[in-house]
């Protein structure tokens, strides 16, 4: 309750009371049926159609904001598994530098995604939902009017059927007090009584037409907003549907090209280059239907680049390589670069390494029996 001195004075308070009152008591009178109220079937359909559309609203706009987070959560993990690829690679691996501009792709697409959805569908379910606090604000003041109209009404019919009655009382012989007064007096008493009557009758219906005013003009401007408001819904659904859908689309399919980019810049020339050895070496897939990141580990023998055998070579040591016209050589580095003579070569021949995915044949060999593929 407001208290005074806050804007409020004390005969402000009282009169807020008085309503307060007034309308509590018109509400159980209507209850027991003991007084009529006033019912507008279209009106309580077109209220009802605004609770429903704001409790769809409402749960649209919860469901968006959970599967915002739901997206930044999986742009915290994918970011994470990023993290986690990038302390794995080694520096001398090679992709490393491609790696990470994908890696940074990656997470400029999860913000754009992230941010697009929140500006052009949560924002427009936001907008949308901002009107509807003071629309059932005004419902509700609405409804306190409407009891205030209805009160004022069985007011004034009260004390329309009262005056009829003491107008009936007035015109037979004198009351009481009236006998007792002197002839003079009699008159005066009368017109007294009528003058209180038509009084009370007066204040009555004044604030019979102030109440009823007040009911209308709010009543007549719902019943124009309601149904525009109601017609909007549909809109509004498809504007943030579509937009998702929208984005939704150009987020798996800028996705769909990180993959193949990865797939043709780091995948397949990392089977063709550099360094010697065994590793593991982590793909990114991101599926169109849906956007996870696979871990694909392969085993792959990374060597410096391939020859072929010009000429016949007979090995005549232990750690040589024997070399037959047309063999592919994987030319690999050697652990100890002290250790290599010139114009010798340390290789493995690639149809050994395709069968038994090992190095346990790698040997030397002259370069000059060789030519590069």
């Amino acid at each position: 309750m407001a208290e005074i001195g806050k804007g409020v004075t004390a005969g402000k308070l009282a009169s807020n009371v008085q309503k307060r009152l007034s309308r509590a008591q018109e509400k159980v009178l209507q209850k027991l049926g003991k007084a009529d109220e006033t019912r507008d079937a279209a009106f309580e359909e077109m209220v009802a159609n605004f609770n429903k559309q704001m409790t769809e609203g409402t749960k649209l706009q919860k469901d968006l904001k959970a599967y915002m987070v739901a997206v930044k959560t999986m742009h915290e993990a994918s970011r994470r598994l990023q993290d986690c690829l990038a302390d794995m690679y080694e520096p001398d691996w090679y992709g490393k530098e491609e790696t990470d501009a994908l890696a940074e792709d990656l997470d400029t697409l999860w913000l754009e995604y992230h941010q697009n959805i929140t500006d052009q569908s949560l924002l427009c379910v936001d907008t949308y939902l901002a009107q509807f606090p003071e629309i059932k604000a005004r419902i509700a003041k609405r409804d306190r009017k409407m009891v205030d109209f209805d009160s004022a009404r069985h007011h004034f019919n009260s004390l329309q059927k009262s005056k009829k009655k003491d107008e009936a009382k007035i015109a037979k012989p004198a009351a009481l007090l009236e006998m007792a007064a002197p002839s003079w007096a009699q008159g005066l008493i009368s017109a007294h009584q009528v003058a209180q009557t038509n009084l009370s009758y007066n204040q009555a219906e004044e604030e019979l037409g102030r109440a009823q005013k007040i009911f209308e003009e709010l009543n007549v401007e719902l019943q124009d907003e309601l149904p525009t408001l109601w017609d909007s819904r549909v809109g509004v659904y498809v504007n943030a549907f579509q937009k998702l859908a929208n984005h939704q689309e150009k987020f798996h399919r800028e996705m769909g090209n990180v993959s193949k980019a990865n797939e043709l810049e780091i995948l397949r020339p990392a089977k063709s280059q550099i360094s010697l050895g065994i590793f593991p070496f982590f793909i990114y897939t991101f599926p169109h239907s849906d956007v996870l990141v696979n871990a694909l580990i392969c085993s792959i023998l990374v060597f410096v680049y391939q020859v072929k055998a010009v000429h016949e070579y007979t090995a005549t040591d232990g750690d040589e390589l024997e070399l037959n016209v047309g063999d592919i050589v994987l030319v690999l580095a050697f652990d100890n670069p002290d250790e290599q003579d010139d114009g010798w070569l340390l290789g493995l021949k690639e149809s050994h390494w395709l069968q038994k995915k090992n190095i346990s044949a790698k040997g030397v060999f002259p370069e000059n029996f060789t030519q590069k593929v």
